[in-house]
């Protein structure tokens, strides 16, 4: 909980008094929440904004009058209570891509429809509300009560983030347009086609143009002030799921305790979800499949044959009782991956170092298998070490399990993982246990055997 003493101190100690009078259960989720004055008045100042931790008010605050005050921090206190910053962190590592403008209109919108119904309370005149982004953008009629129950934030940004990345042509065109205007307009195209070499030149870094709902939602929420800052905390996945669990409990239990005065209209889609990490379950299960287990050792007697020197209290002889050892034998860990689908770099990434940390903590070695409808390469790497980040995937090709799963079977792996997105058949089933990790967007598609991974 945030320093008491510190409580007095900042701008918004007035509003959140009165939040917690008005609304004592919800509006006292702020004294979980770190406030901070900041002196920095630019040109445009925002009068307070969040990085999911802590709420600053700037000077152009103190300029509002108790009512906007109250509502600016009851906004800014369900930005971190439902842990708006943090997902926009997690959605980045899953898409790849998130724009921040977007999705804090996407945001703002949530919020603005769940504080409409407090008469106690004085929303920006330019704020977004969710049915009126609905309306506008996806064509969609529904009242607050009915979209609060349905739309969940990373759901709302996907649908109305249409942007493209623009065509190669007309880029290198634009560019050069530019470079000739900058220039007085001198030099033309030479033989070489020099706009075609610079647009081959960009690659996948060139930014995304906007489709037609994403530029109605920047016109809707253009007179919204962006108020969600980069997120500052770089916890553990497992860290993570215990503060999206700990705020939706908090969140529960003032709703519940602040009833009609509650300033969530309704327990919105949108509370923090709590599920337990990939990365946890993936090293569980590993951790389990490689963990070497005694076995019966002929060579060494037991300790209970040892305590009573192999005789009976009566003194008669003992049969021989074996020991128990572990194996010697280095755990083999098997990473099968199938390259004709697709996986997105940053899933990729989060994947590989996992793997690389599990073999490192078990002393396993790891056998990587790369392949489509046939085996194209297979490498034996030493533990913590992989070559899984660099693997090229080409999409949209034939693929058959079958011919990597009978190479993985001549390592005599203790557990295997598929790295995949089950579009093709298995037909051979090995004697040791697989994992199929699978993307997000393949969540709904059947595994042949062994277990599914969903990787979020």
């Amino acid at each position: 909980m945030a320093d008491g003493h510190a409580m007095h101190e900042h701008r918004g100690t007035r509003a959140i008094q009165k939040m917690v009078e008005l609304a004592p259960s919800t509006g006292g989720l702020a004294l979980w929440i770190h406030h901070q004055d900041v002196d920095d008045d630019d040109a445009e100042p925002l009068a307070a904004a969040t990085d999911g931790t802590t709420i600053y008010y700037g000077p152009a605050f103190d300029r509002l009058g108790l009512a906007e005050q109250i509502g600016l921090v009851a906004h800014q206190v369900l930005h971190v209570a439902l842990r708006h910053p943090q997902r926009q962190v997690a959605l980045g590592r899953l898409i790849g891509d998130v724009d921040p403008g977007l999705y804090n209109i996407c945001a703002d919108a949530i919020i603005n429809a769940s504080l409409g119904h407090l008469g106690w309370l004085t929303l920006p005149a330019a704020s977004v509300n969710l049915e009126d982004l609905l309306r506008t953008v996806l064509n969609i009629q529904q009242t607050a009560e009915a979209a609060l129950l349905e739309w969940d934030l990373e759901r709302l940004y996907r649908a109305v983030d249409d942007r493209r990345r623009e065509p190669a042509d007309r880029r290198a065109n634009r560019r050069w347009s530019s470079r000739r205007s900058q220039a007085g307009g001198q030099g033309e195209p030479s033989a070489g086609n020099r706009p075609q070499r610079d647009a081959e030149s960009d690659g996948d870094t060139a930014p995304r143009v906007d489709g037609p709902r994403a530029a109605r939602t920047r016109m809707l929420g253009a007179e919204s002030p962006r108020d969600l800052l980069p997120s500052t905390t770089d916890t553990e996945p497992e860290r993570e799921a215990e503060q999206a669990r700990e705020w939706r409990e908090r969140i529960t239990r003032a709703h519940a305790g602040d009833g009609e005065h509650s300033m969530l209209r309704a327990l919105l889609a949108d509370l923090p979800k709590v599920r337990t990490p990939w990365e946890q379950i993936l090293r569980t299960r590993l951790c389990r499949g490689l963990s070497q287990r005694p076995g019966l050792s002929w060579s060494r007697p037991s300790r209970s044959y040892l305590a009573n020197a192999g005789r009976t209290a009566d003194g008669r002889r003992m049969p021989w009782e074996p020991g128990r050892a572990y194996a010697t034998a280095i755990a083999r860990l098997v990473v099968m991956v199938d390259v004709s689908g697709s996986v997105e770099n940053p899933l990729l990434e989060r994947f590989a170092r996992e793997i690389e940390a599990i073999s490192r903590r078990m002393e396993a070695a790891v056998i990587v298998i790369i392949g489509d409808d046939r085996v194209r390469d297979q490498q034996t790497f030493t533990p913590g070490r992989s070559n899984l980040r660099g693997i090229e995937f080409q999409g949209g090709g034939g693929t058959d399990f079958t011919p990597l799963l009978k190479a993985a079977e001549a390592h005599r792996p203790d557990i295997g993982v598929f790295l995949t997105d089950l579009d093709g058949p298995a037909h051979h089933r090995p004697r040791w246990p697989v994992i199929w990790a699978v993307p997000a967007g393949c969540r709904h598609a059947r595994h042949p055997f062994g277990t599914k991974l969903i990787l979020e």
